[in-house]
C-alpha cells in the first residue's frame, strides 16, 4: 500500500496543532499525522529520491498548505503552530472536514506567498486544480520548479533570520562574491563590529584596492528605513566611498527606495531578492539535475 497523498496529512496535522496550542516540533507532528493515518512500518520506510522520508515530505506539503490558508506558522525553525485563526477554524470546523474542504485547503492557496518556511521537498504526488489537470506536462514541470523555487526560497530567508549577524555578514559576502566581485574571495573583507563605522565590508575591485564597495549586511526585524539608508550614505561619505550595497533579511519601506534612487552610488537588496541570488548562484544552496528526456531530430533525419 502506498502512502497517501499529501491532502491525506491535512487534517490528522490540524488537529494534532490543535491539541497543542503550545506548538510541537516538526518530526512530532509528522509522527502523529502517520499514526493517526495508521502507517505501517514499511510505509515509513518508503523515501522520495533526495532521501527523505515519504511520510514526512508529504506531511511537510499538508503543513506547507496550512501555512498558505493562514492557519499554521513556523515560529522557529523545526516547529509547527497553529495561528489565532487556525485555532478558530478548527473549532469551527469540526471533524471530519469535508472532502471538498479539504480539497480548498490543498489547492486554493497554491498561489500564496510564504515568508516563512519549512524545510520541504516537492511530493511525488499531490492533489491538484482542475486547471493544473489539463495543463502539458511541461507547463506543469514548469509549475513545480517554481513551487520549489519559492519553498526553498522561503526555508532559505528562515534561516538567514536565524544566523548570527558576523555570520550573516559572511554570506552576504559570499554570495557577492559569486556575483563576481573581487578577483578572489580573499578580496571581500569582513568589517563589521563594534565601531564598524556602519560598515560591514569592504570589496576590493581590483588588486591595489583602489576602487572599493562597502557593504552593509544587516538582519532586520521591521522593514528597514529611510534613517538606515541615510546613515549608511553618510558613513560611505566618511569613507570618501562612492558605491555602497545595503543589503537586508528584511525589507525597505517605500521612502527608504526613493532615497536610494534620489543618490547615486547606493544599491540595495531585500531578503526576497537575496535568497534568490543565493539560488541562481548556488550559495547555501545546491541543485540536482533532472534529466527530461527529448525526441532528437536530426538523429532520425537521413542523409541526402
Amino acid at each position: 500500500m502506498s502512502v497517501p497523498t499529501f491532502d491525506q496529512f491535512i487534517e490528522p496535522i490540524l488537529r494534532f496543532l490543535a491539541s497543542h496550542p503550545g506548538g510541537v516540533a516538526t518530526k512530532e507532528a509528522q509522527d502523529a499525522a502517520a499514526d493517526r493515518l495508521g502507517l505501517t512500518e514499511s510505509q515509513r520506510l518508503e523515501f522520495i529520491a533526495s532521501g527523505q522520508a515519504m511520510f514526512r515530505n508529504r506531511a511537510n506539503w499538508a503543513h506547507d498548505r496550512l501555512k498558505r490558508a493562514g492557519l499554521s506558522s513556523s515560529a522557529k525553525r523545526g516547529f509547527w503552530v497553529l495561528t489565532p485563526d487556525g485555532v478558530s477554524y478548527a473549532a469551527s470546523h469540526p471533524a471530519p472536514l469535508s472532502e471538498a474542504e479539504v480539497e480548498h485547503l490543498a489547492v486554493g492557496f497554491m498561489d500564496v506567498k510564504l515568508k516563512a518556511p519549512d524545510e520541504k521537498t516537492l511530493p511525488d504526488k499531490e492533489s491538484v486544480s482542475p486547471a493544473a489537470a489539463t495543463a502539458s506536462p511541461d507547463d506543469r514541470l514548469e509549475q513545480a520548479l517554481s513551487e520549489l523555487r519559492d519553498s526553498v526560497a522561503s526555508d532559505l530567508l528562515d534561516r538567514l533570520k536565524q544566523t548570527s549577524p558576523g555570520r550573516f555578514e559572511v554570506m552576504v559576502l559570499d554570495v557577492l562574491h559569486r556575483l563576481g566581485y573581487g578577483t578572489s574571495r580573499e578580496d571581500l573583507q569582513r568589517v563589521g563590529g563594534s565601531g564598524d563605522g556602519g560598515i560591514d565590508g569592504v570589496i576590493s575591485l581590483d588588486k591595489l584596492g583602489l576602487e572599493k564597495v562597502y557593504v552593509q549586511a544587516k538582519r532586520w526585524q521591521g522593514s528597514v528605513g529611510r534613517p538606515e539608508l541615510q546613515a549608511f550614505y553618510g558613513a560611505l561619505a566618511g569613507q570618501k566611498a562612492k558605491r555602497g550595497v545595503f543589503i537586508t533579511t528584511s525589507a525597505f519601506t517605500p521612502q527608504a527606495v526613493d532615497f536610494a534612487k534620489s543618490v547615486e552610488g547606493i544599491v540595495i537588496v531585500d531578503g526576497a531578492r537575496l535568497v534568490y541570488l543565493m539560488m541562481d548562484n548556488e550559495v547555501g544552496v545546491t541543485s540536482r539535475v533532472v534529466r527530461v528526456p527529448r525526441v532528437d531530430s536530426d538523429y532520425f533525419d537521413e542523409e541526402s
